[in-house]
């Protein structure tokens, strides 16, 4: 994991427990059990939608794009402003931007992993 993609948490701090990993060459961000995020290249990409591409639009912030069969396809994520990552109440802004975005969006939050369950033969072996 990226130096970069770790330092996140920190940024976000103020938003609250953020989660991040691996996932198409980068780095997926969740908040919530809701992706929130994408890092590609060590660049943050924030979701946005409908109800909050003003905010992207008014610092002329550009989607993510890949490009796919020769042709760019924009997706759901905008180029995150660089004064996020000096103001940790500005991260929260844009981060909870993101997280409305996630919900109205209507995809299901991530299940969480269940925790392994510790069986009798294995509890009696960490006694020891």
């Amino acid at each position: 994991m990226s130096v970069f993609v770790q330092s996140l948490h920190e940024t976000f701090e103020r938003l609250g427990r953020i989660e991040t990993r691996r996932m198409f060459g980068g780095h997926g961000v969740w908040h919530e059990g809701r992706m929130i995020a994408l890092v590609a290249k060590d660049t943050l990409y924030l979701k946005s939608d409908a109800g909050s591409a003003s905010h992207f639009d008014a610092l002329n912030l550009p989607p993510f794009t890949y490009v796919r069969e020769g042709k760019e396809m924009p997706m759901s994520y905008r180029l995150a402003p660089a004064d996020l990552f000096e103001d940790r109440e500005e991260a929260a802004r844009w981060g909870r931007l993101a997280y409305e975005a996630a919900l109205r969006s209507g995809q299901p939050p991530k299940p969480k992993k269940p925790k392994p369950k510790t069986t009798p033969k294995a509890a009696k072996a960490k006694t020891r």
